[in-house]
């Protein structure tokens, strides 16, 4: 199954992010990484793996890696400290 844009499902057939926590930038935007493997830090200091799918000031919406599977998610974008969306290698 395709990745599916707008579809508001539990979870989402896409291939599991990396298994390495990228460095993290100084500056960044999270504009910059819609429909891209996005590892977030936040401001809190919880850190994740995110396929944003929406950016919008009131809200972020799009897909969190969970450990097993990509669960539908959304948080408020001031809660971001930086954000990486690195190239990720593909295996051919």
């Amino acid at each position: 199954m395709a990745f599916m844009p707008g579809y508001q499902g539990s979870a989402v057939q896409l291939p599991p992010p990396p298994s390495y926590a990228p460095p993290k930038p100084d500056v960044s935007y999270i504009v910059d990484c819609v429909q891209q493997y996005t590892y977030v830090w936040l401001w809190n200091g919880d850190s994740f793996w995110f396929y944003p799918i929406s950016v919008e000031q009131s809200g972020i919406s799009g897909y969190r890696w969970n450990g097993f599977f990509w669960a539908y998610y959304g948080f408020d974008p001031r809660l971001i400290n930086a954000v990486s969306c690195p190239p990720i290698p593909t295996l051919y």
